[in-house]
């Protein structure tokens, strides 16, 4: 799994971060964000992320948008760290993530990404699928859990009471091993959720993409 050093030992991600995208939400709170940051080998933010970044006292590798965002102090200081995109047609998680792609880094890890406007909360979420399809292994974290998109077959580590929502993105023959109640092919997103799992570790089959949320804390 991974090597992320944290104070709750139950928490793993898929994989080892490569590089860290701070979104322009909500600046994360809880520890285990925040460990994932600290210990990322490259750190991008989009655009004005890199304001709460330097206020947390952070610097951040690159920072991807068109500058706009940035205070005035940080446009000066970070003038050589500014790669701009004018693509008007992808937001700047989408930049971030097209820019270390192309530098060859595939596993992200996306903060901030929720929180503040609902809107932007709802697609950045959503875009997860499509980052997967563009050869990225990607985890978007919060203060309350996390995002893993995934496609057929697969193992998810957990802990017993961890509460799981999976989301289907057009998956078929959705089915599940290690969940407290059985999955199927949801035809709405609220089908999925509030599910549990019963040991340390569950299995997903399907034929297709879907979402998987993971809570941080086991339900009381």
């Amino acid at each position: 799994m991974n090597d992320i050093k944290n104070e709750n030992e139950r928490l793993t991600l898929p994989f080892v971060p490569e590089a860290v995208i701070v979104g322009n939400g909500d600046f994360p709170s809880h520890p285990f964000p925040l460990a994932v940051l600290d210990q990322a080998p490259c750190v991008v933010c989009c655009d004005g992320a890199a304001n709460a970044l330097a206020d947390s006292g952070r610097v951040p590798d690159w920072i991807v948008g068109d500058g706009d965002s940035l205070s005035e102090e940080n446009r000066i200081r970070f003038h050589d760290r500014i790669h701009r995109i004018p693509d008007q047609e992808t937001n700047d998680q989408t930049k971030a993530v097209m820019f270390l792609l192309s530098q060859g880094i595939k596993r992200i890890v996306l903060i901030g990404a929720t929180g503040k406007r609902e809107d932007h909360t709802l697609g950045n979420i959503s875009l997860l699928m499509e980052y997967q399809q563009m050869g990225a292994e990607v985890v978007m974290l919060t203060d309350y859990g996390f995002f893993i998109p995934a496609t057929g077959d697969k193992v998810f580590a957990g802990f017993p009471r961890q509460q799981v929502s999976v989301f289907n993105f057009g998956a078929i023959q959705l089915r599940s091993e290690g969940l407290k109640y059985p999955i199927y092919d949801f035809h709405s997103l609220w089908q999925g959720t509030l599910n549990e799992v019963e040991h340390c570790s569950f299995h997903i089959t399907a034929k297709g993409s879907y979402l998987v949320y993971f809570t941080y804390e086991p339900k009381a």
